[in-house]
């Protein structure tokens, strides 16, 4: 080996390691994503089901909102209900999860869902 090639080995390994920090970074910011949307989606779920639960025992207690019920499911799934909107004897519901804040991205996430008989 020539005197002048000494370390040149080093430098491809540190750039290596470098390269495969930013991709499992990259990678771990995208499973993020996806955890938090699948919150969302579920956060969702059970708010719409809520409603339309209470919807549906609307007749035996006037004072219940499929909304509120609604908000409140999502609330206890650390989610933010957007929208909610009863049609006929459906709700549809909007939630929003606060998504990852790593590397750039900044934006929450949303779920959404229908429920009601069948």
């Amino acid at each position: 080996m020539r005197p002048d090639q000494r370390g040149a080995a080093s430098i491809l390994v540190v750039a290596m390691a470098g390269v495969l920090l930013l991709v499992g970074a990259a990678a771990g910011v995208v499973v993020a994503i996806v955890v938090a949307h699948r919150g969302a989606q579920a956060a969702a779920d059970l708010a719409a089901l809520a409603g339309a639960t209470t919807l549906a025992d609307h007749a035996l207690d006037q004072a219940r909102d499929p909304c509120a019920a609604a908000r409140a499911v999502a609330s206890a799934n650390d989610a933010t209900l957007a929208s909610c909107v009863v049609e006929g004897a459906e709700v549809v519901v909007q939630v929003t999860v606060r998504g990852p804040r790593w590397l750039g991205q900044d934006h929450d996430l949303v779920g959404s869902a229908r429920a009601g008989p069948a």
